[in-house]
């Protein structure tokens, strides 16, 4: 928790820029060492009452982050803006607007003398709460991107020119930590997006070398769309792209939801695993894939009956499951490589899926899977797959497990919708 200010500290703006460049860059995250740089402010006689960072992000639904600390409070909050929010009044009349897309410089109001009408909603709040000075600046990274800090003290009087000028001379110093941050920040969403949690974790933590990789027992999930290719010739591409996100929102949401880790989209084709962790026993993993496959059927075909009034194509899709070891590393290309996963397993999933339009069912599983919960599922006999010379057997949710699909629905897990 932040310490009081003292009237009688003082920081000078040597001692600020050595601590942000040794200790404060090796703060956990933005929010810490938003927390540790504003309580130095205080400690150094800063009559700081509140602060606000507005930190653009490369994302594909989050446009910035607002972290707004507050004298008093045990932790920093962070609020998500997404794309979109840069249209909106309340943002273009605001200092942060102002600054990010009308390039102003820094801003200073004395509210305690201000009266109404007040040039922006902001200053008309902070005075409501007992403000007297508020100040935003531009904060600008190596890229160009123009990011906005905020000082608001409730102090009579507000900050001396001695404290503005502190702050304002240590803002490059902390761009560049701050900018040093969010990149860090934005590999890690980037590659939780694009590649997923556990590959993007192996990537930063340097495992990255063509080849590496290790054997991993896992139940695997393997999901594909029927009759793509012919929506694909006949649907405008828009219509198209919009139909496939939301068969994938539905696909990926309720395995996420339940701690599977989506490796990559093939096409209309998904691949995720639910890692088995050494001596662990497949039971959960494999109860929680079959309860995401059900919840999924149940959501197809809540989206199929709001396509159907919109006047757009219904979706099919055939989910298959079973448990096995792959071998999961780098794999590719010298300059282009991809973490996947690989082995017999793999292929057999995926032949599985394949039975799924000749069987009629939306749901399939091999006997290892199934042998983990024998009541749920019954067996559909044995079938020729490409690549085998025996035929394997495969199962299917009983009449009972698929009557749980409604009820899954209902309940919902957390998947978008």
């Amino acid at each position: 928790m932040t310490t009081e200010p003292s009237c009688e500290a003082t920081l000078s703006r040597i001692e600020l820029i050595d601590w942000l460049m040794e200790d404060g860059r090796s703060a956990a995250g933005i929010s810490a060492l938003m927390d540790a740089f504003c309580d130095r402010l205080i400690q150094g006689g800063v009559p700081l009452y509140r602060a606000a960072w507005q930190v653009r992000m490369l994302h594909p639904q989050i446009r910035g982050i607002s972290f707004n600390w507050r004298r008093g409070r045990d932790q920093v909050e962070e609020i998500e803006r997404e794309h979109g929010t840069e249209l909106r009044p309340e943002y273009l009349n605001s200092p942060i607007g102002a600054i990010i897309e009308g390039g102003a410089d820094a801003m200073r109001y004395r509210i305690e003398q201000l009266e109404p009408p007040y040039p922006y909603a902001i200053l008309e709040d902070i005075k409501a709460q007992g403000g007297t000075d508020y100040v935003a600046m531009p904060m600008r990274f190596s890229t160009g991107r123009l990011n906005v800090a905020t000082w608001a003290s409730n102090k009579p009087g507000g900050f001396s020119a001695d404290q503005l000028t502190l702050i304002y001379d240590v803002m490059p110093a902390l761009s560049t930590v701050l900018e040093t941050m969010a990149l860090r920040r934005l590999a890690v969403n980037v590659l939780d997006t694009y590649v997923g949690r556990e590959a993007g974790s192996r990537i930063l933590s340097g495992d990255i070398r063509r080849g590496t990789g290790e054997t991993l027992r896992a139940v695997l999930w393997y999901c594909d769309l029927r009759g793509f290719t012919s929506l694909a010739d006949r649907l405008p591409l828009a219509d198209l792209i919009g139909l496939l996100n939301g068969y994938f929102e539905i696909m990926a949401g309720v395995v996420q939801a339940r701690g599977g880790e989506i490796l990559k989209f093939i096409g209309d084709a998904m691949l995720a695993i639910f890692p088995l962790p050494d001596g662990v026993e497949p039971d959960a993993k494999v109860h929680d894939a079959l309860d995401a496959a059900l919840e999924a059927v149940g959501q197809m075909e809540t989206r199929n009956r709001e396509l159907q009034a919109w006047g757009l194509p219904t979706l099919k899709a055939g989910i298959a499951m079973h448990v096995g070891d792959v071998m999961y590393g780098n794999i590719g290309a010298p300059d282009r490589l991809d973490f996947t996963v690989i082995g017999p397993a793999v292929n057999l999933v995926s032949r599985i899926e394949g039975l799924c339009a000749e069987l009629g069912r939306p749901i399939l599983t091999s006997e290892a899977f199934a042998a983990v919960c024998p009541p749920r599922l019954t067996s559909l006999g044995h079938h020729p797959v490409k690549g085998l010379r025996e035929q394997i057997q495969v199962f299917g949710p009983t009449a009972m497990a698929l009557s749980e699909a409604a009820n899954l629905e209902t309940a919902g897990s957390g998947a978008p919708g």
